[in-house]
């Protein structure tokens, strides 16, 4: 089996487990199907291609129509590609279920696209704390100064100042997989996950399970969701 998939967020709420309330998001995942194979032979690397949700042929790629078709599979909106558990072998046109790739207790790594704000102030933007908001002042929420007199005499590079904000990958690590419903294609998620309501995210196995402290957090977890 890949070591991700692909899934939708739906929203977040909380359950009960050992009479105490869980923060949890809601993740819808669709069947995934194989789009495409990665092979050492071939690409130098195992992987696999998967892909989610329903799209019209007219406006998929004529390239990308071709692959779809050798896979045997209608146009699919989202495509990402995963690494392969070791010694695993998939087919084109497989069909991937979440109950297949995770297990309550389970870490996980999610990414997505943070919901975008537009253009920011500064206090928005990086949490600045602001000017004093009595006592005659007039200088509330400006950004303050920006840059010395004589040296350097430029303002240096990424200082933090206003701007576009949000509307980029973010990646959230170690977050506990709390439950499975299989008859509902859903995985509820410990914690809340970026991006804003019905957009796609990437579910992989965490990269600090292994670590000291995400050891720790994984017995913890498959003790406390599994019973």
């Amino acid at each position: 089996m890949p070591t991700g998939i692909i899934g939708k967020k739906v929203g977040m709420t909380r359950i009960f487990k050992n009479g105490k309330a869980i923060p949890v998001t809601v993740i819808e995942v669709e069947p995934n199907y194989v789009v495409a194979l990665r092979t050492e032979e071939k690409d130098g690397y195992n992987a696999v291609v998967l892909g989610t949700g329903a799209k019209k042929e007219k406006r998929t790629p004529k390239p990308l129509l071709k692959v779809f078709e050798k896979a045997g599979l209608k146009p699919l909106r989202v495509l990402k590609e995963f690494p392969l558990k070791e010694g695993e072998q998939l087919e084109l046109g497989q069909e991937i279920k979440v109950e297949n790739v995770f297990e309550v207790g389970d870490l996980v790594d999610i990414a997505g696209k943070s919901k975008g704000r537009g253009f920011a102030s500064a206090m928005k933007r990086w949490d600045f704390g602001g000017f004093p908001k009595s006592h005659g002042s007039r200088y509330h929420r400006a950004v303050g100064s920006i840059g010395a007199c004589e040296e350097p005499g430029r303002i240096w590079k990424s200082k933090r100042m206003a701007g576009h904000y949000g509307n980029e990958r973010v990646s959230v690590l170690g977050l506990e997989v709390v439950d499975i419903i299989p008859e509902k294609n859903v995985i509820l998620v410990k914690g809340s996950i970026p991006g804003a309501p019905k957009s796609y995210v990437e579910i992989k196995s965490s990269v600090i399970a292994n670590r000291r402290k995400g050891k720790r957090k994984l017995e913890r977890a498959k003790a406390t969701y599994a019973s």
